[in-house]
């Protein structure tokens, strides 16, 4: 089934009058909904969706809950509590392998897992215990400034999650949370809902149990509303959702987020998954859900709620109609509810969003349009100030990172301005594209002065060619002195690029190596990989246009990126090579220590400097045994 959601099928809110006032509120029955943010993520700052949702339900009238469980999992995580628990769980690790040496020789992994699980002894466990303690306690303390005592905290988080990973086994847990794997495919649904059912891996279980089902208890919602940004939340999202419909039936459960929107057309073919829910918002969430929270509590007819897509007795029904929000008129986000104490930063970092969609929208390798069914919108400056004043003032934190696609130049060059004529004093980061209108330098002046502290900036090829070929309109002159303006003032930049758009060769990715080698005084940290063909990128719409050919497995039925071939220039697997090549001989400034992209933020507005050699790993400049940087 292919769902078609154009442009045409919009309600603009200019065009129809929301029946805000008939709510629950006004009918003295309001309903109460439960928000939840699964892992995994890093805990180091509320994820936005939550808190802008709350805003919106909240001044309807609603009840709202936010719980960010994938923070209180990773609290969690590094207790006592949990580590006393898996220290029972070994026995009954070592056992399940004992049973299977019974029945088959063990491989080499299995009896290397035998062999650490054995060291699992009571007294290291205690000891590790008291470590992980301590090391929340660094973290979110003064003491997170400095550079060794963090470094001891991130590795003790990694020998936290890698003894954890050892009782549930071949599950690997990870920190960093992205590379988490439960040893099943989040591409196909039969291993996801395969996932849900596995005791053996499935750590997210034992979360609801002792994270969700209790809040659940207390709170007793009407609806909850999970937020599902990446695929890898597929596993916690739907363990969740299946064990909220086995234990608490009646609780509708709807599901939102990128990833759900990203999955559209695939949901509705996939009826053992949507099983584990009621309903799925897709694009802009705030009025879809408030309809729905009016649906459910009226006369429960959801056919005329916009985004929505629900499962009723006679099957799964996708509604036609779809909403896009008017900036200025949302709520500053709120964040009431969430424990900001317990991020894992000495103080809080609120993620704040003044745009929706890309003002420039024309990369040929970004899908980031498929979240809106609008074009490009943005807030008023003076709007943005009065919010972030608000927002300051309210939760007393003085960093915040604009989470927005792209930030467009002339706002970005507005709201410095602004920022230093309110005299706000904050710190602040976000993305941008390398722009020819902002090469002036009293715009870095301005920036600098405006609390300006870290971007992340889009390079993505040194090749002129290359860029032509992703439209990315700008050049390598502009890339260089972007650079060297964001450097001299101040303003640690952070360059993000990838290997392997179809039609670059070898020879245009020494080019883009190259740049960087020869710009690395200006350049501060970087991020690379190689080239996805996602679904929903205009290279995957155009194929011929970019020489490539793509496969999809019938199996694959949750896929979001297609291997593919090429007429000319780099495959798949030359793409890789190269990025090897460049992870192993790249400038060594480039490897930091501390590799979390809000961690270096800090460390750059608490030392009011973007030269922090503290940071970096100490090795010669073209070290053969240097890692990549992955902030």
């Amino acid at each position: 089934m292919r769902i078609n959601y154009d442009k045409g099928g919009l309600i603009r809110p200019d065009k129809i009058q929301l029946p805000r006032s008939t709510n629950f509120k006004e009918s003295s029955s309001k309903a109460k909904i439960l928000l939840v943010f699964p892992p995994d993520w890093y805990p180091s700052e509320p994820y936005l969706s939550l808190p802008t949702l709350t805003a919106f339900l909240r001044s309807a009238g609603h009840d709202v809950v936010q719980k960010d469980v994938n923070l209180e999992m990773y609290d969690w995580y590094f207790s006592r509590d949990f580590l006393r628990r898996i220290l029972k769980k070994v026995p009954q690790q070592l056992d399940r392998l004992k049973k299977i040496g019974k029945s088959r020789e063990l491989t080499d992994a299995e009896v290397d897992l035998q062999l650490a699980l054995c060291n699992c002894t009571r007294g290291y466990m205690s000891d590790l215990a008291e470590r992980a303690e301590k090391a929340k306690e660094i973290v979110r303390s003064q003491e997170f400034y400095e550079s060794e005592k963090l470094e001891w905290v991130m590795n003790t988080f990694r020998e936290v999650t890698a003894t954890i990973s050892l009782v549930y086994a071949p599950a690997r847990i990870c920190m960093p949370p992205m590379e988490t794997d439960l040893s099943y495919k989040l591409f196909m649904s039969s291993e996801v809902l395969e996932a849900v059912e596995d005791t053996q891996v499935n750590v997210y279980r034992d979360v609801f149990e002792e994270i969700l089902k209790p809040a659940i208890l207390a709170e007793k919602p009407d609806v909850i509303g999970i937020s599902i940004v990446l695929r890898q939340q597929l596993f916690s999202s739907m363990t969740f959702c299946a064990l909220i419909k086995e234990q608490f039936p009646d609780i509708h459960i709807t599901i939102g987020g990128n990833t759900v929107t990203r999955l559209r057309e695939v949901l509705p073919d996939t009826p053992k998954l949507f099983a584990l829910f009621d309903s799925a918002i897709v694009y802009e969430g705030e009025t879809a859900l408030l309809r729905l929270l009016e649906a459910i509590g009226s006369d429960g007819d959801l056919s005329h709620v916009p985004n929505l897509l629900f499962r009723d007795a006679a099957g799964i029904h996708v509604n036609s109609e779809s909403y896009a929000e008017n900036m200025g008129e949302l709520p500053p986000p709120d964040f009431d509810g969430l424990p900001l104490e317990k991020y894992f930063v000495p103080e809080p970092i609120l993620p704040y969003l003044a745009t929706r969609g890309c003002y420039w929208g024309r990369c040929e390798f970004c899908d980031h349009g498929e979240g809106y069914t609008a074009g490009y919108r943005t807030k008023r400056d003076w709007q943005i100030i009065e919010e972030l004043t608000y927002l300051k003032n309210k939760y007393h934190a003085r960093s915040f990172h604009f989470t927005d696609e792209s930030y467009p130049p002339a706002l970005f060059r507005k709201l410095t301005k602004k920022l230093i004529e309110s005299k706000l004093d904050i710190a602040w980061t976000t993305h941008i594209r390398f722009e020819k209108s902002l090469l002036e330098d009293q715009v870095w002046a301005d920036a600098q002065t405006s609390g300006c502290k870290f971007l992340h900036m889009g390079y993505e090829s040194g090749s002129e060619r290359v860029l032509q070929l992703m439209d990315k309109a700008t050049t390598t002159e502009v890339i260089q002195r972007s650079l060297e303006l964001s450097s001299q003032h101040g303003v640690w930049n952070h360059v993000m690029g990838f290997f392997g758009f179809p039609g670059e060769t070898y020879q245009d990715a020494k080019f883009s190596i190259q740049f960087l080698e020869d710009n690395r005084e200006h350049v501060h940290s970087i991020g690379f990989g190689t080239f996805d063909l996602s679904k929903h990128t205009p290279v995957a719409k155009n194929p011929e246009k970019f020489g490539i050919t793509y496969y999809k497995n019938p199996e694959w039925d949750l896929a979001l990126d297609y291997y593919f071939t090429v007429k000319e220039g780099l495959s798949v697997e030359d793409a890789e090579r190269v990025f090897e090549e460049f992870e192993q001989n790249h400038y060594a400034g480039w490897d930091l220590k501390i590799f979390i992209r809000e961690y270096v933020f800090l460390y750059v507005t608490h030392f009011g400097t973007n030269k922090l050699p503290s940071l970096q790993f100490r090795l010669d400049s073209h070290d053969s045994s240097s890692k990549l940087a992955s902030v």
